[in-house]
């Protein structure tokens, strides 16, 4: 009998949740504005635009900058990284020489690709990978121990068949890591552009993740549904928001 009220209370408590969860209202003004957050975060310009007209709304965006984001973006995802390098140079000149890190990973996933392409053949050269570690990355390595690590790992591609890589080493050659990688720049770039590097729907989502957690601390938080939003929201750590 305990065990069914119990129970009965559970579902009561998760109910009277999910209607106050209801009746918050939210304007259609403040999700179109969130849409083109998104969007417009997210390089997706073409549909930006298409939704600004549609919704009614400005897009409050430098479509050139958004435009030198997109191509850089496109330049990482293809494996161009030199060119990608290139414009992030003139675009904000400042930006990897502030962020040895960021410099880094991309001067690494420069090395990836002249490994790959050098591996490509069984007698290809692999001289220009050679020297272009020693020039470009080997002097940054000595002082700062992760990028040492990052340099040793990536050098062991050349010693491994391509097609038979142990995961650590398979990681770096997968195209996920192109991916990583444009988005740490995307979010650097926009931060240098005074915008928010994140979407603000993403924080939002994050926000919430966060306080049920915190409220399923509690002995009544226990009770509430699970938040299941089919997304990868990462860690949920307090979130900043603005």
């Amino acid at each position: 009998m305990a065990s069914r009220a119990a129970a009965s209370t559970r579902k009561a408590y998760a109910s009277d949740f999910e209607r106050r969860v209801d009746e918050v209202n939210v304007s259609k003004s403040h999700l179109n504005h969130l849409v083109m957050n998104y969007l417009i975060n997210e390089g997706y310009q073409k549909a930006a635009m298409n939704f600004a007209k549609e919704a009614g709304i400005q897009p409050h965006a430098d479509m050139p900058a958004m435009d030198e984001r997109i191509n850089i973006r496109n330049d990482i995802h293809c494996g161009n990284i030199q060119l990608a390098i290139e414009r992030i140079n003139c675009l904000h000149p400042e930006i990897l020489d502030t962020d040895p890190s960021l410099h880094f990973s991309l001067l690494r996933l420069q090395l990836i690709e002249l490994i790959r392409k050098c591996t490509s053949t069984p007698d290809g050269d692999i001289t220009p990978a050679l020297e272009f570690a020693t020039t470009h990355l080997a002097p940054r390595a000595p002082g700062n121990a992760s990028f040492l690590e990052d340099l040793e790992r990536t050098m062991a591609l050349l010693c491994f068949p391509k097609d038979n890589l142990a995961p650590p080493l398979a990681e770096l050659m997968d195209p996920a890591l192109r991916r990583r990688v444009a988005a740490q720049v995307n979010e650097t770039i926009m931060e240098a552009q005074g915008m928010a590097k994140e979407p603000k729907i993403r924080s939002l989502i994050k926000l919430r993740a966060w306080s049920e957690d915190r409220a399923r601390a509690t002995r009544k938080g226990s009770e509430l549904p699970p938040l299941d939003l089919g997304l990868d929201i990462g860690t949920v750590d307090q979130p900043m928001t603005s």
